[in-house]
Protein backbone atom coordinates (compact mmCIF):
# COMPACT_ATOMS: atom_id res chain seq x y z
CA UNK A 1 0.00 0.00 0.00
CA UNK A 2 1.41 3.62 -0.87
CA UNK A 3 0.93 6.44 1.40
CA UNK A 4 -2.60 7.36 0.52
CA UNK A 5 -2.68 10.94 1.95
CA UNK A 6 0.53 11.88 -0.42
CA UNK A 7 -1.28 10.03 -3.25
CA UNK A 8 -4.32 12.03 -2.72
CA UNK A 9 -2.25 15.58 -2.34
CA UNK A 10 -0.20 14.53 -5.83
CA UNK A 11 -3.43 14.23 -7.31
CA UNK A 12 -5.52 16.72 -6.06
CA UNK A 13 -3.73 20.16 -7.81
CA UNK A 14 -4.27 23.13 -5.47
CA UNK A 15 -7.45 25.52 -7.33
CA UNK A 16 -4.93 27.93 -7.68
CA UNK A 17 -2.45 25.75 -9.95
CA UNK A 18 -5.42 24.50 -11.85
CA UNK A 19 -6.48 27.40 -12.62
CA UNK A 20 -2.50 28.55 -14.03
CA UNK A 21 -2.38 25.70 -16.19
CA UNK A 22 -6.38 26.43 -17.21
CA UNK A 23 -4.92 29.57 -18.08
CA UNK A 24 -2.12 28.68 -19.94
CA UNK A 25 -4.18 26.07 -22.06
CA UNK A 26 -6.33 28.95 -22.55
CA UNK A 27 -3.70 31.75 -23.75
CA UNK A 28 -1.93 29.12 -26.35
CA UNK A 29 -5.79 28.60 -27.72
CA UNK A 30 -6.94 32.62 -28.32
CA UNK A 31 -3.71 34.76 -27.60
CA UNK A 32 -1.64 35.69 -24.40
CA UNK A 33 -3.49 39.12 -25.05
CA UNK A 34 -6.81 38.07 -24.72
CA UNK A 35 -6.63 35.74 -21.52
CA UNK A 36 -6.60 38.10 -17.98
CA UNK A 37 -4.96 35.64 -15.82
CA UNK A 38 -4.73 37.02 -12.07
CA UNK A 39 -4.45 33.71 -10.46
CA UNK A 40 -0.85 32.83 -9.81
CA UNK A 41 1.07 35.02 -6.96
CA UNK A 42 4.44 35.40 -9.29
CA UNK A 43 6.22 38.79 -9.25
CA UNK A 44 5.64 40.44 -12.91
CA UNK A 45 8.29 43.25 -11.53
CA UNK A 46 11.89 42.16 -12.59
CA UNK A 47 15.16 41.50 -9.61
CA UNK A 48 16.93 44.42 -8.72
CA UNK A 49 19.98 45.20 -11.00
CA UNK A 50 22.07 44.65 -7.72
CA UNK A 51 20.90 40.81 -8.29
CA UNK A 52 22.39 40.46 -11.73
CA UNK A 53 25.39 42.54 -10.47
CA UNK A 54 26.34 40.79 -7.21
CA UNK A 55 25.58 37.26 -9.23
CA UNK A 56 28.10 38.02 -11.75
CA UNK A 57 30.64 38.98 -9.10
CA UNK A 58 30.00 35.98 -7.21
CA UNK A 59 30.28 33.38 -10.02
CA UNK A 60 33.34 35.29 -12.10
CA UNK A 61 35.32 35.35 -8.45
CA UNK A 62 34.29 32.71 -6.25
CA UNK A 63 36.35 29.39 -6.45
CA UNK A 64 33.54 27.18 -8.33
CA UNK A 65 34.08 23.82 -6.16
CA UNK A 66 33.49 26.32 -3.20
CA UNK A 67 29.95 28.09 -4.61
CA UNK A 68 28.69 24.60 -6.18
CA UNK A 69 29.59 22.57 -2.97
CA UNK A 70 27.90 22.18 0.17
CA UNK A 71 27.42 24.85 3.03
CA UNK A 72 26.76 23.45 6.81
CA UNK A 73 23.58 21.76 6.99
CA UNK A 74 21.22 25.18 8.67
CA UNK A 75 23.38 27.14 6.12
CA UNK A 76 26.98 29.42 5.50
CA UNK A 77 27.56 30.71 9.10
CA UNK A 78 28.86 34.41 7.50
CA UNK A 79 24.98 34.27 5.66
CA UNK A 80 23.51 33.67 8.30
CA UNK A 81 25.72 36.25 10.36
CA UNK A 82 25.06 38.98 7.71
CA UNK A 83 21.06 37.98 8.01
CA UNK A 84 21.04 38.31 11.70
CA UNK A 85 23.04 41.36 11.75
CA UNK A 86 20.91 42.89 9.49
CA UNK A 87 17.89 42.21 11.66
CA UNK A 88 19.23 43.38 14.72
CA UNK A 89 19.70 47.11 12.93
CA UNK A 90 16.43 47.29 11.38
CA UNK A 91 13.94 45.65 14.79
CA UNK A 92 16.70 46.43 17.65
CA UNK A 93 16.56 42.31 18.28
CA UNK A 94 19.72 40.30 19.49
CA UNK A 95 19.88 37.57 17.55
CA UNK A 96 22.95 35.47 16.82
CA UNK A 97 23.99 33.17 13.69
CA UNK A 98 22.84 30.33 15.49
CA UNK A 99 19.14 31.76 15.64
CA UNK A 100 19.20 32.00 11.66
CA UNK A 101 18.51 28.24 9.13
CA UNK A 102 18.40 28.94 5.42
CA UNK A 103 15.89 27.32 3.84
CA UNK A 104 13.95 26.57 0.66
CA UNK A 105 12.01 29.70 0.90
CA UNK A 106 8.62 30.11 3.18
CA UNK A 107 7.33 26.71 2.22
CA UNK A 108 10.35 24.93 3.38
CA UNK A 109 10.80 27.28 6.49
CA UNK A 110 6.46 26.89 7.97
CA UNK A 111 7.52 22.62 6.88
CA UNK A 112 10.40 22.51 8.89
CA UNK A 113 9.27 25.10 11.81
CA UNK A 114 6.10 22.78 12.12
CA UNK A 115 7.42 19.95 12.29
CA UNK A 116 9.54 21.04 14.74
CA UNK A 117 7.20 22.06 17.41
CA UNK A 118 3.76 19.86 16.68
CA UNK A 119 3.16 16.46 18.31
CA UNK A 120 0.45 14.03 16.77
CA UNK A 121 -2.64 15.98 17.50
CA UNK A 122 -1.10 19.21 18.79
CA UNK A 123 -3.14 22.19 17.04
CA UNK A 124 -2.46 25.10 15.04
CA UNK A 125 -4.32 28.27 14.61
CA UNK A 126 -4.96 30.25 11.98
CA UNK A 127 -7.14 33.00 10.77
CA UNK A 128 -8.81 33.34 7.46
CA UNK A 129 -8.39 34.13 4.71
CA UNK A 130 -5.26 32.09 5.02
CA UNK A 131 -2.59 30.39 2.39
CA UNK A 132 -4.31 27.11 1.36
CA UNK A 133 -0.96 24.97 1.64
CA UNK A 134 -0.94 25.48 5.99
CA UNK A 135 -3.76 23.21 6.37
CA UNK A 136 -1.71 20.36 4.37
CA UNK A 137 1.95 21.65 6.37
CA UNK A 138 0.43 21.22 9.54
CA UNK A 139 -1.22 17.92 8.79
CA UNK A 140 1.44 16.45 7.64
CA UNK A 141 3.36 17.57 10.78
CA UNK A 142 0.97 15.59 12.79
CA UNK A 143 -1.13 18.62 13.83
CA UNK A 144 -4.37 19.60 12.62
CA UNK A 145 -5.28 23.39 11.65
CA UNK A 146 -7.88 25.47 12.96
CA UNK A 147 -9.06 27.96 11.29
CA UNK A 148 -10.94 31.05 12.63
CA UNK A 149 -12.91 34.13 10.55
CA UNK A 150 -10.87 37.44 10.22
CA UNK A 151 -12.78 40.50 11.58
CA UNK A 152 -15.90 41.37 9.95
CA UNK A 153 -15.50 43.78 7.22
CA UNK A 154 -11.54 43.97 7.54
CA UNK A 155 -10.05 40.75 7.78
CA UNK A 156 -7.84 41.74 10.51
CA UNK A 157 -7.44 39.77 13.43
CA UNK A 158 -10.62 39.31 15.70
CA UNK A 159 -9.75 38.18 19.06
CA UNK A 160 -13.15 36.93 20.14
CA UNK A 161 -12.60 34.30 17.56
CA UNK A 162 -9.00 33.51 18.94
CA UNK A 163 -10.11 33.07 22.25
CA UNK A 164 -13.06 30.97 21.41
CA UNK A 165 -10.52 27.97 19.89
CA UNK A 166 -7.86 28.35 22.53
CA UNK A 167 -7.35 24.48 24.01
CA UNK A 168 -4.64 22.50 26.25
CA UNK A 169 -3.76 21.16 22.23
CA UNK A 170 -3.05 24.84 20.59
CA UNK A 171 0.80 24.53 19.69
CA UNK A 172 1.03 27.66 17.91
CA UNK A 173 -0.88 30.69 16.45
CA UNK A 174 0.22 31.38 12.54
CA UNK A 175 -0.58 34.42 10.79
CA UNK A 176 0.59 36.06 7.60
CA UNK A 177 0.96 39.38 7.24
CA UNK A 178 0.57 41.04 4.54
CA UNK A 179 -1.93 38.47 4.07
CA UNK A 180 -1.91 36.09 1.28
CA UNK A 181 -4.73 36.89 0.00
CA UNK A 182 -6.82 39.83 1.35
CA UNK A 183 -3.12 42.07 1.18
CA UNK A 184 -4.25 43.05 5.21
CA UNK A 185 -1.69 43.78 7.22
CA UNK A 186 -2.55 43.08 10.89
CA UNK A 187 -1.58 46.72 12.71
CA UNK A 188 -0.01 46.71 16.17
CA UNK A 189 -3.51 46.88 17.76
CA UNK A 190 -4.73 43.14 16.18
CA UNK A 191 -0.82 42.09 17.41
CA UNK A 192 -0.33 43.28 20.97
CA UNK A 193 -4.02 41.68 21.81
CA UNK A 194 -3.09 38.56 20.07
CA UNK A 195 -0.30 38.34 22.29
CA UNK A 196 -1.91 39.24 25.32
CA UNK A 197 -5.04 36.81 24.52
CA UNK A 198 -2.03 33.81 24.16
CA UNK A 199 0.07 34.58 27.44
CA UNK A 200 -3.14 34.73 29.34
CA UNK A 201 -3.92 31.37 28.50
CA UNK A 202 -0.59 29.76 28.63
CA UNK A 203 -0.56 31.45 32.03
CA UNK A 204 -3.89 30.22 33.45
CA UNK A 205 -3.08 26.64 31.82
CA UNK A 206 0.72 25.96 31.78
CA UNK A 207 0.80 26.06 28.19
CA UNK A 208 3.41 27.20 25.52
CA UNK A 209 1.96 28.32 22.51
CA UNK A 210 4.15 29.70 19.99
CA UNK A 211 3.47 32.44 17.42
CA UNK A 212 4.77 31.60 13.83
CA UNK A 213 4.66 34.54 11.10
CA UNK A 214 5.11 33.68 7.64
CA UNK A 215 6.35 36.80 5.91
CA UNK A 216 7.21 36.34 2.03
CA UNK A 217 5.59 39.61 1.98
CA UNK A 218 6.94 42.11 4.93
CA UNK A 219 8.72 44.34 2.23
CA UNK A 220 5.94 44.67 -0.34
CA UNK A 221 3.93 47.88 1.78
CA UNK A 222 2.42 50.33 0.03
CA UNK A 223 1.43 53.40 2.21
CA UNK A 224 4.07 55.06 4.11
CA UNK A 225 1.59 55.49 7.30
CA UNK A 226 1.42 51.24 7.00
CA UNK A 227 3.17 49.53 9.44
CA UNK A 228 4.33 45.57 9.50
CA UNK A 229 4.72 45.09 13.79
CA UNK A 230 7.93 43.08 14.04
CA UNK A 231 6.56 40.02 16.30
CA UNK A 232 9.78 39.47 18.08
CA UNK A 233 9.89 42.43 19.27
CA UNK A 234 5.93 42.14 20.65
CA UNK A 235 5.82 37.78 22.08
CA UNK A 236 9.04 35.82 23.29
CA UNK A 237 8.13 32.85 21.78
CA UNK A 238 8.27 33.84 18.09
CA UNK A 239 9.24 32.11 15.33
CA UNK A 240 9.63 34.01 11.59
CA UNK A 241 9.77 32.13 8.30
CA UNK A 242 10.99 34.02 5.34
CA UNK A 243 11.32 33.94 1.76
CA UNK A 244 13.19 36.59 -0.61
CA UNK A 245 11.15 35.05 -3.72
CA UNK A 246 8.65 38.50 -3.53
CA UNK A 247 10.79 41.01 -1.78
CA UNK A 248 13.72 40.36 -4.56
CA UNK A 249 11.49 38.39 -6.97
CA UNK A 250 13.12 35.28 -6.85
CA UNK A 251 10.63 32.72 -6.77
CA UNK A 252 11.87 30.28 -8.92
CA UNK A 253 15.37 30.21 -7.25
CA UNK A 254 13.80 29.04 -3.78
CA UNK A 255 15.61 31.31 -0.71
CA UNK A 256 14.32 31.69 2.30
CA UNK A 257 14.84 31.30 6.11
CA UNK A 258 13.66 30.57 10.14
CA UNK A 259 14.56 32.85 12.50
CA UNK A 260 14.34 31.22 16.38
CA UNK A 261 13.82 34.69 18.46
CA UNK A 262 16.64 34.00 21.47
CA UNK A 263 14.53 35.92 23.95
CA UNK A 264 12.10 32.63 24.56
CA UNK A 265 13.67 30.63 27.23
CA UNK A 266 14.00 27.66 25.52
CA UNK A 267 15.14 28.66 22.53
CA UNK A 268 17.78 26.40 22.17
CA UNK A 269 15.75 23.62 22.03
CA UNK A 270 13.71 25.07 19.68
CA UNK A 271 16.70 25.64 17.04
CA UNK A 272 17.44 22.18 17.43
CA UNK A 273 13.97 21.50 16.79
CA UNK A 274 14.57 22.80 13.56
CA UNK A 275 18.00 21.72 12.67
CA UNK A 276 16.36 18.39 13.27
CA UNK A 277 13.03 18.63 11.40
CA UNK A 278 15.28 20.15 8.12
CA UNK A 279 17.33 16.87 8.60
CA UNK A 280 14.72 14.75 8.87
CA UNK A 281 12.70 16.11 5.61
CA UNK A 282 15.87 16.60 4.03
CA UNK A 283 15.63 19.85 4.31
CA UNK A 284 19.67 20.76 4.63
CA UNK A 285 22.06 23.20 2.63
CA UNK A 286 20.16 25.75 0.82
CA UNK A 287 21.81 26.63 -2.08
CA UNK A 288 25.04 27.93 -2.05
CA UNK A 289 25.03 30.26 -4.89
CA UNK A 290 21.91 31.87 -3.60
CA UNK A 291 22.72 32.30 0.41
CA UNK A 292 25.74 34.36 -1.21
CA UNK A 293 23.32 36.46 -3.41
CA UNK A 294 21.25 37.03 -0.46
CA UNK A 295 24.46 37.68 1.88
CA UNK A 296 25.15 40.93 -0.54
CA UNK A 297 21.75 42.27 -1.24
CA UNK A 298 20.65 41.75 2.28
CA UNK A 299 18.10 44.85 2.60
CA UNK A 300 17.70 45.44 -1.49
CA UNK A 301 14.05 45.55 -2.46
CA UNK A 302 12.64 45.14 -5.78
CA UNK A 303 10.60 48.27 -7.50
CA UNK A 304 7.26 47.66 -5.89
CA UNK A 305 5.91 50.93 -7.09
CA UNK A 306 4.31 49.20 -10.20
CA UNK A 307 2.43 46.50 -7.50
CA UNK A 308 0.84 49.92 -5.72
CA UNK A 309 0.05 51.51 -9.15
CA UNK A 310 -1.80 48.20 -10.05
CA UNK A 311 -3.63 48.24 -7.00
CA UNK A 312 -4.80 52.14 -7.07
CA UNK A 313 -5.95 51.91 -10.47
CA UNK A 314 -7.74 48.06 -10.06
CA UNK A 315 -9.03 49.20 -6.22
CA UNK A 316 -10.57 52.55 -8.19
CA UNK A 317 -12.18 50.68 -11.15
CA UNK A 318 -13.63 47.53 -9.51
CA UNK A 319 -15.59 50.14 -6.52
CA UNK A 320 -16.68 52.09 -9.43
CA UNK A 321 -18.15 48.86 -11.31
CA UNK A 322 -19.91 48.18 -8.17
CA UNK A 323 -17.67 45.39 -6.49
CA UNK A 324 -17.02 45.34 -2.53
CA UNK A 325 -13.04 44.79 -1.97
CA UNK A 326 -11.39 45.49 1.35
CA UNK A 327 -8.24 48.09 0.38
CA UNK A 328 -5.14 45.61 0.15
CA UNK A 329 -2.35 47.39 2.00
CA UNK A 330 0.26 44.90 0.90
CA UNK A 331 1.48 41.83 -0.98
CA UNK A 332 -0.13 41.80 -4.51
CA UNK A 333 -3.61 40.20 -3.57
CA UNK A 334 -7.09 41.54 -3.89
CA UNK A 335 -9.72 39.81 -2.52
CA UNK A 336 -13.03 40.72 -4.03
CA UNK A 337 -16.45 39.72 -2.50
CA UNK A 338 -18.33 37.78 -5.54
CA UNK A 339 -21.76 38.91 -6.98
CA UNK A 340 -23.45 35.85 -6.29
CA UNK A 341 -22.85 33.35 -3.36
CA UNK A 342 -21.38 30.91 -4.36
CA UNK A 343 -17.79 31.79 -5.38
CA UNK A 344 -17.14 29.07 -7.51
CA UNK A 345 -19.85 29.25 -9.67
CA UNK A 346 -18.73 33.06 -10.19
CA UNK A 347 -15.08 32.42 -11.18
CA UNK A 348 -16.38 30.29 -13.59
CA UNK A 349 -18.72 32.54 -14.97
CA UNK A 350 -15.86 34.88 -15.08
CA UNK A 351 -14.02 32.73 -17.08
CA UNK A 352 -16.98 33.33 -20.35
CA UNK A 353 -14.73 36.90 -19.94
CA UNK A 354 -11.39 35.55 -19.55
CA UNK A 355 -11.04 36.47 -15.96
CA UNK A 356 -9.33 33.93 -14.35
CA UNK A 357 -10.07 34.39 -10.41
CA UNK A 358 -9.42 31.75 -7.40
CA UNK A 359 -12.29 31.25 -5.37
CA UNK A 360 -11.94 32.12 -2.06
CA UNK A 361 -13.19 28.47 -0.59
CA UNK A 362 -9.71 26.91 -0.48
CA UNK A 363 -8.83 30.13 1.51
CA UNK A 364 -11.32 29.43 4.47
CA UNK A 365 -13.49 32.61 3.09
CA UNK A 366 -16.59 31.29 0.87
CA UNK A 367 -18.06 34.39 -1.30
CA UNK A 368 -14.80 35.83 -1.94
CA UNK A 369 -11.75 35.65 -4.92
CA UNK A 370 -8.81 36.74 -4.95
CA UNK A 371 -7.31 38.48 -7.45
CA UNK A 372 -3.44 38.15 -8.05
CA UNK A 373 -2.33 41.83 -9.35
CA UNK A 374 1.01 41.08 -9.80
CA UNK A 375 1.01 42.01 -14.17
CA UNK A 376 1.91 44.21 -16.37
CA UNK A 377 -0.14 47.56 -16.13
CA UNK A 378 -1.00 47.06 -19.17
CA UNK A 379 -3.10 44.14 -18.61
CA UNK A 380 -4.88 46.06 -15.69
CA UNK A 381 -6.21 48.32 -18.21
CA UNK A 382 -6.97 45.46 -20.83
CA UNK A 383 -8.93 43.78 -18.35
CA UNK A 384 -10.92 46.51 -16.96
CA UNK A 385 -13.49 45.86 -19.62
CA UNK A 386 -13.98 42.85 -18.93
CA UNK A 387 -14.35 43.25 -15.09
CA UNK A 388 -17.07 45.84 -15.94
CA UNK A 389 -18.61 42.73 -18.42
CA UNK A 390 -18.95 40.72 -15.92
CA UNK A 391 -20.21 43.12 -13.06
CA UNK A 392 -23.25 43.96 -15.97
CA UNK A 393 -23.55 40.31 -16.44
CA UNK A 394 -25.14 40.49 -12.28
CA UNK A 395 -27.43 43.45 -13.40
Amino acid sequence: MLNSKNVYLGKVRSSIRELFEYGKRRKEEIGEENVFDFSLGNPSVPAPEAVREALEDIIANTDPVVLHGYTSAQGDFSVRKTIADYINSRFQTALTADCLYMTCGAAASLTIVLNAILNPGDEVITVAPYFPEYKVFTGHAGGKLIAVDGAEGTFGIDIKNIKAVLTPRTKAVLINSPNNPSGVVYGEEDIVNLVKAISEYSLKHGTEIYLISDEPYRELVFDQETHVPFIMNYYERSIICYSYSKSLSLPGERIGYIAVNNKMPEWEEVYAGVCGAGRALGYVCAPNLFQQLVKRVCGTTSDISIYKRNRDRLLSALREYGYEVVKPEGAFYMFVKALERDAKQFAERAKQFELLLVAGDDFGTPGYVRISYCVSPEMIERSLPAFKALADSYK
